[in-house]
């Protein structure tokens, strides 16, 4: 078995682009019918219940379910990335997903730089990925992904 191919700044910075558009189309479009122009201009940081829902819960349980389900969001999945356990290679269960999401905030707090960490790691892991002990790698041109039908 060969060495996994570690996913490097750029790859992963292109897949959390991708992913950027698909859930600011997927959950803002409602939150803009929902609450119309107000929700644009106003400086209210929380406009209600849906504004909660859409904004802050559901992209966790999507992304959650994402990396369960398919080693990775859909910006991963576009560039054939996967999301697994730094020490066995196999699909994060789901409090190290959890704990991944969280270190998420622990990365963007100090001005991005655990997300910017990758560039300079040996394995390219951001700090929410030494938290919950995960990489991501390049998926082999050879395999089928988890979740996949033959």
């Amino acid at each position: 078995m060969t060495a996994p191919q570690y996913a490097g700044f750029w790859l992963r910075f292109v897949a959390s682009l991708i992913d950027t558009v698909i859930f600011t189309l997927v959950l803002m479009v409602p939150l803009a019918l929902i609450y119309g122009e107000r929700y644009w201009i106003d400086e209210t940081m929380v406009h209600g219940v849906w504004d909660v829902l859409l904004t802050y819960i559901a992209p966790f349980i999507a992304t959650v379910w994402f990396w369960q389900r398919y080693l990775g969001t859909p910006g991963k999945m576009a560039l054939r990335l996967r999301v697994v356990d730094a020490r066995t290679g196999a699909p994060l269960p789901m409090g190290q997903c959890v704990l991944r999401y969280i270190g998420y905030f622990v990365s963007a707090l100090p001005l991005c730089l655990g997300f910017l960490w990758v560039a300079f790691d040996a394995r390219k892991q951001g700090w929410h990925d030494k938290i919950a002990g995960s990489v991501v790698i390049v998926e082999p041109r050879d395999t089928a992904r988890v979740g996949d039908r033959a």
